[in-house]
């Protein structure tokens, strides 16, 4: 392995290892299992303008799914996944369950003063989980709004299922239209995960390997960032991951600290790839990291108000090849039967000659959508190249059209 890698060689490094390059020829149940693996983890999040962020990583290196496979994988009764606060909220493997009870631990810790005074509302919602089987919050809510008690609300619901699903004493048990199903921890995690101790030094270190196999080379500060870590901690266990010869210090021109290049890491010649990426997705997540592997500055503008946004509400980073060219702000328009391409934008000049790898990025994810018909409105430097591409007429943006 060299001492050192070039920018370009390490954005192929991390692309491979996030599984770019080379899409199966289907996507079924064994291919979505070998992503989930490779990656480790998927963030959830609840904003559905487009479609759930969950669902978008796997579309952006599998190719068009069937989105009810990844659900029954991973929301089902008795799955090898369940949710854990890995990077934020996220499926992550139910094998890794001890992994995060350090964390677990840390979180009982911190807000045992909360846990001991609401002990009584906390008992409650136990018992009926444990008498009635999993629950969403708002079930529960029903329940208590029929015992009449005046000191109970939606929001104190809410909290005492987070606190007892953060603290470990419930788990996940799926999901239904996207609402937790909240459990008893034994009843979701297999007793022998449930048993093992895995202390915070070991389950760290762990978690850093992980980092590394799923990122392929990233500094200290991105290994912590896959799983939340603690910087110090995370230095350690590199430390500890040089030593045994799984992770080699290498240098990145222009990389503000040494880098670290995982034992397995491919380094490929190319990487062919044309996908729309999450905001949430691990290639863009950490917005520092890809402005310094990508110059792609990103911002996701969902909290900005609307006069102020630069480039949309929802807008998804555009990879082409080994570059992120272009961003699309798209919207799921279910009742009309139409995806709506609501302002395009390109990065540079990238995306004016590969304009048909952008057009071939929004085709796949219209037909995975099931929407029949795609608009584009003219807002953005890239829009009207990208509707001549897809063969529609552009659009005027609201504000011209009410002028």
């Amino acid at each position: 392995m060299p001492d050192s890698l070039s920018p370009a060689a390490a954005r192929r490094v991390l692309l491979a290892a996030q599984g770019f390059g080379a899409r199966p020829t289907t996507a079924g149940t064994r291919q979505l299992n070998l992503l989930l693996g490779r990656l480790r983890l998927l963030q959830l999040d609840s904003v559905n303008v487009f479609d759930r962020s969950h669902y978008l990583p796997v579309l952006a290196r599998l190719g068009v799914y069937d989105k009810t496979l990844l659900d029954r994988l991973t929301f089902a009764r008795r799955s090898a996944y369940t949710e854990q606060w890995a990077h934020e909220a996220a499926i992550v493997p139910v094998a890794d369950w001890p992994l995060f009870a350090w964390r677990r631990e840390a979180f009982r810790a911190k807000h045992a003063d909360w846990l001991r005074d609401n002990a009584a509302t906390l008992a409650w919602l136990r018992s009926e989980l444990a008498e009635k089987g999993p629950l969403t919050s708002g079930a529960l809510q029903d329940e208590e709004s029929a015992r009449s008690t005046p000191w109970w609300g939606w929001s104190s619901t809410k909290q005492g299922l987070e606190m007892l699903f953060r603290s470990g004493d419930l788990a996940i048990a799926g999901r239904t239209r996207f609402q937790r199903l909240y459990a008893p921890a034994e009843t979701v995690i297999p007793p022998d995960l449930l048993e093992t101790q895995v202390d915070r030094t070991d389950a760290v270190r762990e978690l850093v390997r992980r980092s590394a196999a799923a990122l392929g080379i990233g500094t200290v500060g991105d290994l912590a960032d896959y799983y939340r870590l603690y910087v110090d901690d995370t230095k350690r266990a590199v430390r500890d991951l040089v030593d045994a010869g799984e992770l080699r210090e290498v240098a990145v021109p222009g990389w503000p600290a040494r880098a670290y290049l995982h034992r397995d890491a491919r380094i490929p010649r190319r990487i062919e790839a044309a996908a729309l990426l999450s905001p949430f997705d691990p290639i863009v997540w950490d917005r520092d990291r890809a402005l310094r592997m990508f110059g792609f500055h990103y911002r996701i503008e969902i909290y900005t108000p609307a006069p102020k946004r630069r480039f949309g509400y929802y807008t998804l980073p555009v990879l082409v090849d080994e570059a992120l060219v272009g961003r699309v702000d798209l919207k799921s328009d279910r009742q009309r039967g139409v995806l709506r391409v609501q302002s395009a934008w390109r990065e540079g000049d990238a995306a004016v000659t590969t304009v048909d790898r952008v057009a071939l990025a929004v085709r796949d994810a219209t037909g995975w959508q099931g929407l029949p018909e795609i608009e584009v409105v003219g807002r953005g430097d890239l829009a009207r190249e990208l509707a001549a591409e897809l063969g529609v007429p552009l659009l005027d943006p609201p504000d011209a059209a009410a002028a």
